[in-house]
């Protein structure tokens, strides 16, 4: 099982540290036990705050943690949810926070921050360099204050080496499920979503595009184009076009597309068009036609397409529905 410890703070939004407690408490239980199945815990949860004292929340009421920040030697995630807006009285006021951040991350601790809460890692210097997002309203301010974190407000959830950002306040339950996903499978975080009655995880912030974007890697004119299918999945894409976007040879491009994302530029399109079917598959009520996915997910040959659902999913398109449908 994987140790979390969801902090406590002062001045935050309860929810956000309350939603992912329940989140990680729900995974591989709340859906089995709604069925009469016997289920098995995927994660254990803790909760502390800077001193190990009740904190005061922004809602009318306290969060009691089980213990300070220093009780906790090794911890495999460490959630650190919204705070209040005003950047320097919580630094102030959570300041201990910050170097503990930094060597529960040398010891090989994952950390998550949440909207108003990435501030907490960009201060303790865990996002130099890295994809991060928040909420988009927070974002011009905190890119004059960390110059050195490559912020990507478009985004619902970015991931790279260990760190997690989550763009809003209720990213909390898409980061947490995000999570849940990543280390549980998709059935799991499916199962614990409907039991849950959300939604499963968001990544962008702006239009449709729910899908997962793959970014653990700092080569910037691959992630520019992997921006790009994103928006564009569903279109008439090649490898020469992508290549003359971003300046490259189609060849050039190719090698530096396979060493960013250990996929090739096709492999990587044929993913995600199977990821964007799977949610349309996923959220149809009665659903449409599979011919009509096939469409929306930018093919015109559906027996073509469903050999590629197979091959990646292991169900036919009609399979998967039945069995992760809302109806399921």
């Amino acid at each position: 099982m994987m140790d979390v410890t969801v902090l406590f703070l002062d001045g935050g939004y309860a929810s956000s540290a309350v939603g992912s407690i329940e989140v990680f408490q729900s995974a591989g239980v709340l859906w089995e036990e709604l069925r009469g199945e016997h289920g098995a815990p995927r994660f254990t949860v803790t909760t502390a705050s800077v001193d190990g004292r009740p904190s005061r929340p922004a809602s009318p009421f306290k969060l009691t943690p089980a213990c300070g920040i220093g009780d906790i030697r090794k911890t495999d995630l460490i959630v650190v949810p919204s705070m209040a807006l005003d950047i320097d009285e919580m630094l102030r006021k959570h300041a201990p926070i910050i170097p503990w951040l930094r060597r529960m991350h040398r010891r090989g601790a994952q950390i998550a921050g949440v909207c108003s809460g990435v501030p907490l890692l960009a201060e303790a210097g865990l996002l130099d360099g890295l994809p991060a997002t928040t909420h988009w309203a927070l974002v011009e301010a905190y890119k004059r204050r960390y110059p050195k974190v490559r912020w990507q407000a478009e985004y619902f959830i970015t991931e790279a080496e260990g760190i997690y950002c989550g763009g809003g306040l209720n990213a909390a339950l898409d980061l947490s499920l995000y999570i849940v996903e990543k280390y549980c499978g998709r059935e799991v975080a499916l199962h614990c979503a409907k039991a849950m009655l959300i939604g499963m995880p968001r990544v962008w912030q702006s239009g449709f595009a729910d899908l997962p974007l793959k970014i653990q890697h700092r080569d910037e004119a691959i992630e520019k184009a992997q921006a790009w299918i994103h928006k564009h999945y569903n279109k008439d894409l090649h490898v020469d076009g992508l290549a003359s976007r971003v300046g490259m040879s189609p060849r050039n491009f190719a090698r530096r597309f396979k060493q960013a994302t250990g996929q090739t530029p096709l492999g990587y399109l044929q993913g995600l068009r199977v990821d964007a079917a799977k949610r349309f598959l996923e959220s149809e009520e009665g659903g449409r036609r599979i011919q009509e996915v096939c469409g929306a997910v930018g093919y015109d040959d559906a027996m073509f397409f469903r050999e590629l659902f197979k091959r990646h999913t292991g169900l036919s398109p009609n399979a998967y529905r039945q069995r992760f449908g809302r109806e399921a």
